[in-house]
């Protein structure tokens, strides 16, 4: 676990503020799901795995919960219970969520994810709608990305009629192997399965896997268009071309590792950074269905906001602050006066400070440039009893009306 400091809180903050601005584009109502499940609903809704990754406890009623680990599981139980909801309905959240995993970059114990979800919907445009929104939302941050693309029916087809597997087990088994080819290599993946699933089934899985690239060039090989749900494929890039998407790529790797997952899936990877996916999501029609609700459907993404925000360290984030104003004083007997000013501006909207122990006006000047401000605003008794005051601004001296304050301000800032 880490304290987020300052800085981090308002990278967050400016995250979220995009992300609530681009969730009104689309019309995606926010809620936010419960903070506790009880751990049975995780364990049956997203597979006896997931359970390692949880942070679960007993609680004073006896009750065996965990702290949520996404915030599809959630709203996908809210949904479920209103059935007075009218469909489809278009959600999103941003929250924290807990997973006990392996700190390394980009990836914590606790840290934040965005979410949207579309209920009611078993069209492909639903998961086209999905998709636009994150092509959308990454360029508005200014990311270098590809959304590689896959449907999990093509796989179990695969596995049925290639290598004669259908135990649900098994196919899940297969599934959770794929989804770690991108942290391991094929040996590595063979030895740690060796236990539960045949080797050379696996090795054949994983070389029909590995087949990717262009829409065009993948969905056109006549290996792939014998397999039913191509087609799906086919209707999903017809839909993304009309809404403009790009960097489309067609990757039977992705699976995502989550046992809810039921068709389409993708995941957008930035493509200038080792940092690998920031956004995964698809259709997950089995989780709903599991909650009692098969006329619901569902499909979605969630995007790790720490991740995003590795990715885009040295892009326009790092101009969400607001400019900073700072009110400096000769003396205490200035003081009372610059505290005046400084309530003036806040309620005029500025970010304003100043110094609260009275150092020597030189010390309050340090702080202001430790602070990067972008103004210093300077108190004197003499010109405070005139309605004037000294602004100081790259390197430049002015004398300002204090009730025309604002419009001097604007302008340089």
């Amino acid at each position: 676990m880490r304290d987020l400091q300052y800085e981090e809180l308002r990278d967050i903050s400016h995250l979220r503020d995009k992300f609530a601005e681009t969730a009104e584009v689309f019309d995606f109502k926010q809620i936010e799901p419960s903070t506790l499940e009880l751990l049975s609903t995780l364990e049956a809704k997203s597979g006896p795995s997931i359970i390692d990754e949880t942070y679960s406890f007993t609680d004073k009623g006896g009750r065996n919960i965990a702290l949520r680990f996404d915030l599809t599981i959630g709203l996908s139980r809210f949904v479920s219970m209103r059935r007075d909801l009218k469909l489809p309905a278009k959600l999103s959240s941003f929250g924290g969520v807990w997973r006990y995993d392996e700190p390394q970059l980009g990836r914590y114990r606790y840290f934040h994810q965005w979410d949207i979800e579309i209920f009611g919907s078993p069209e492909v445009d639903a998961d086209a709608e999905i998709i636009e929104f994150v092509s959308y939302f990454l360029k508005r941050l200014g990311i270098d990305f590809v959304i590689a693309i896959n449907h999990r029916s093509i796989l179990e087809e695969y596995l049925t009629r290639f290598l004669g597997i259908t135990d649900n087990n098994t196919v899940n088994e297969m599934m959770r192997a794929i989804d770690k080819l991108a942290k391991k290599s094929t040996a590595q993946i063979i030895d740690e399965y060796k236990q539960k699933l045949d080797s050379s089934n696996l090795q054949k899985f994983i070389d029909f896997v590995s087949f990717s690239g262009q829409p065009e060039k993948v969905l056109n090989d006549s290996k792939v268009g014998e397999f039913e749900s191509s087609k799906v494929l086919l209707k999903l890039v017809d839909s993304l071309k009309s809404r403009q998407v790009g960097n489309m790529m067609i990757d039977f790797r992705i699976v995502r590792g989550l046992d809810y997952y039921s068709g389409l899936v993708f995941e957008a990877k930035d493509q200038t950074t080792q940092i690998g996916s920031l956004v995964g999501g698809g259709r997950y029609d089995r989780l709903t269905e599991a909650f009692g609700r098969k006329d619901l459907f569902a499909t979605g993404a969630a995007g790790g906001v720490e991740r995003i925000l590795a990715a885009i360290k040295d892009k326009s984030i790092n101009k969400a602050q607001r400019p900073l104003i700072y009110v400096a004083y000769n003396s205490n007997q200035e003081k009372n006066n610059a505290v005046e000013l400084v309530s003036k501006l806040r309620n005029l909207g500025y970010s304003t400070d100043y110094d609260i122990n009275g150092r020597t006006i030189s010390k309050q000047f340090h702080e202001a440039a430790l602070k990067k401000a972008a103004a210093i605003v300077i108190v004197s008794s003499d010109e405070y009893k005139k309605g004037i005051v000294t602004i100081k601004a790259e390197s430049k001296e002015q004398k300002q009306s204090i009730n025309e304050i604002d419009k001097y301000l604007d302008h340089i800032i």
